[in-house]
């Protein structure tokens, strides 16, 4: 540096090191330049896809090989086995055996050791002249089973119930006296204790001083912090540069 170029002043902030931002930590993914400080996961390595010319060029076999499913790895399983043939070509007219519907069971005699349920006949309808006096099927009416009226049935207990007479009964009241709704309710702050009892009086008059008067929205309560306890405040100020060269004066001795 020559004597004549003319020397600066140091900067403070110039002359700081760098900032965390420009040291980098090995990574902890991967194989290569892994942090040794760190353990180590399995790596594993795929191969590329082979070419399509080596398919032609593999002779061995695949799966086309066809195995029995009767034969195990202890030989052949020992399930029957059947053949079925085919039918019997003859003439038409030798065999005529009868087929299932040609048989009628329902019309077979039934012996005598056997058991049957019984069976009935049903005759025809009586023809009556329109002369007869035939009466019809509504003519006819059954007893009701309600009361003791039927005497082929049993019938429940039944009984009868009369009119309240009001002389003579176990209801006339013979001293006439009053009952409970003769009687008023009692006050129940007599015997119980008194409630408070509020009067409401009218509206006062509006007073006739016509300053103005502030209503209840003028105030704001809620921004009064005189009487309440409150958290510390503080105040922030503005971030200072650092290349500002402080005021640095003389002193008198």
């Amino acid at each position: 540096m020559s004597e004549t170029e003319r020397r600066r002043p140091l900067i403070a902030g110039r002359e700081k090191g760098p900032g965390p931002g420009r040291y980098a930590l090995p990574p902890t993914i991967g194989f290569v330049g892994h942090d040794f400080t760190k353990q180590t996961s399995p790596a594993f390595s795929f191969h590329g896809r082979m070419s399509n010319n080596l398919y032609c060029v593999d002779s061995s076999p695949g799966p086309r090989y066809y195995i029995d499913a009767k034969v195990t790895r202890f030989g052949r399983d020992g399930s029957p086995a059947y053949s079925i043939l085919g039918r019997v070509k003859g003439p038409v007219g030798t065999f005529k055996t009868p087929g299932p519907g040609a048989y009628s069971p329902e019309t077979a005699t039934v012996c005598g050791t056997q058991r049957r349920p019984p069976s009935y006949t049903m005759g025809s309808r009586t023809r009556y002249r329109s002369v007869d006096a035939v009466p019809a099927p509504n003519k006819y009416t059954l007893p009701s089973l309600m009361g003791s009226h039927v005497l082929t049935k049993p019938a429940s207990a039944s009984f009868t119930i009369s009119g309240r007479c009001k002389s003579g009964g176990h209801s006339e009241d013979l001293s006439k006296t009053p009952g409970p709704g003769r009687y008023n309710s009692t006050d129940p702050n007599i015997y119980l204790p008194r409630q408070p009892a509020f009067s409401m009086l009218g509206r006062h008059g509006v007073p006739n001083d016509t300053a103005p008067k502030p209503g209840p929205g003028s105030h704001n309560p809620e921004k009064v912090t005189v009487n309440k306890p409150r958290p510390p405040a503080f105040s922030l100020g503005i971030r200072h540069t650092e290349f500002v060269t402080p005021l640095v004066t003389d002193l008198v001795d």
